[in-house]
C-alpha cells in the first residue's frame, strides 16, 4: 500500500502479518523502533448484529539519544489516527460506499480540518 504525506512523497507499507484477524502494514526506515504502522480489521460487534470496519495508523518520531556515551534511536513521540466505521448487518454496498465517500470528503474538506489537525485549533 502507498500513502502519501502532506509533501506528496510516496510512503510504501508492506503487510507484515495478520493476527487475530487484525492485518498490520510497516513502513520501515531499517530501524524497527521507528516504524509506522496501519492496521485493519473487520469484527462482528457483540449481541448487535453488525460488522465494526477498524483501520489505525502509527507515525512514530525517532530521534538518537546519546546515554553514557552510547547513541541508540528513540522515539520521542508518535501520531496516531483511529477510525472506526460500524454498518448494521442489513446495510447495503451502496449506503457502506456512501459512509466511505463522506469520510474520504470529510478529511479532504481543508476549510474545517486544516485547522483542526494542523494548528490544534477548535472547530470553527
Amino acid at each position: 500500500m502507498v500513502l502519501k504525506d502532506h509533501a506528496a512523497a510516496d510512503h510504501t507499507f508492506s503487510p507484515r502479518d495478520i493476527v487475530g484477524g487484525v492485518a498490520t502494514l510497516v513502513n520501515s526506515s531499517g530501524v524497527p523502533v521507528g516504524d509506522k504502522t496501519v492496521s485493519y480489521a473487520i469484527t462482528r460487534t457483540s449481541g448487535a448484529n453488525r460488522r465494526k470496519v477498524t483501520m489505525k495508523m502509527a507515525l512514530p518520531i525517532v530521534q538518537d539519544t546519546t546515554i553514557s556515551g552510547v547513541t541508540r534511536p528513540a522515539v520521542v513521540r508518535t501520531a496516531y489516527a483511529d477510525v472506526t466505521m460500524t454498518f448494521d448487518q442489513t446495510s447495503s454496498t451502496a449506503e457502506r460506499q456512501d459512509a466511505l465517500a463522506y469520510l474520504s470528503s470529510l478529511l479532504e474538506n481543508t476549510n474545517q480540518i486544516i485547522p483542526l489537525v494542523e494548528n490544534l485549533s477548535a472547530p470553527y
